[in-house]
Formats: C-alpha cells, sequence, structure tokens
C-alpha cells in the first residue's frame, strides 16, 4: 500500500488561489490512478478530480471544472490540485487518494489508500 501525505492548505478570501500536493511514500504513483475528495462540515465525501496513471485520462466535478487543475509528476511520486478562484463552497478537508491499476474513477468507495486530509478554508 502506498502512503499519502497532503500538503498545502490554508485560509483565504474568495477569489484567491491554492495548490495542493499529495505526496506518495512506499510505492511508486506510476501504477497508480489517483485522486481528490472533498468533505465540507455537515455533508458527504465528494468527488472533486481523478487523473489516469500517466495524466491523459482526467476527470472533474462540475462544481470545479474551468478552475481546478489536476496534474502529477510520476518522477517526484506528487499529484497536484491547482484551485484557482476559490469561494466559501469550495471550504472543506481535501482528501487524495490513490488505486493501483489502470482505470480512473470518480467514485471514492473505488479507492483503497487515502491521506488524512488538508483542511482549506475560503472565507467571504
Amino acid at each position: 500500500q502506498v502512503q499519502l501525505v497532503e500538503s498545502g492548505g490554508g485560509l483565504l478570501h474568495t477569489g484567491g488561489s491554492l495548490r495542493l500536493s499529495c505526496a506518495a511514500s512506499g510505492g511508486t504513483i506510476s501504477s497508480y490512478a489517483m485522486g481528490w475528495f472533498r468533505r465540507a462540515p455537515g455533508k458527504e465525501r465528494e468527488f472533486v478530480s481523478a487523473i489516469g496513471r500517466f495524466g491523459s485520462t482526467v476527470y472533474y466535478a462540475d462544481s470545479v471544472k474551468g478552475r481546478f487543475t489536476i496534474s502529477r509528476d510520476n518522477a517526484r511520486n506528487t499529484m497536484y490540485l491547482q484551485m484557482n478562484s476559490l469561494n466559501p463552497g469550495d471550504t472543506a478537508v481535501y482528501y487524495c487518494a490513490a488505486v493501483r491499476g489502470g482505470l480512473t474513477y470518480r467514485t471514492a468507495g473505488q479507492y483503497d489508500n487515502w491521506g488524512q486530509g488538508t483542511q482549506v478554508t475560503v472565507s467571504s
């Protein structure tokens, strides 16, 4: 199993930008499809974005399309989420996830490796 650690969260105002990182250890992420999920206070965990093993396949939730960009650097064993034009609706704990294999998933239940999460808070 690969271990995942998120970083880059913080507190910022509406319209700001952040880049989240997900650093992996104990495995090579080129063997894994990866994704970002988030859980807002009082809400269910929801899909944000996912990326295939070599970056050719990417998916976004409609709520973040055009504002967020997922990417990965397999040489650095790290995945990223660039978040622009943030608004209070983006406030949540953001989790990265990984699943070994060739398919890229939008469903949390398909992932079996999870990080601890990083808090993103956007004030109005």
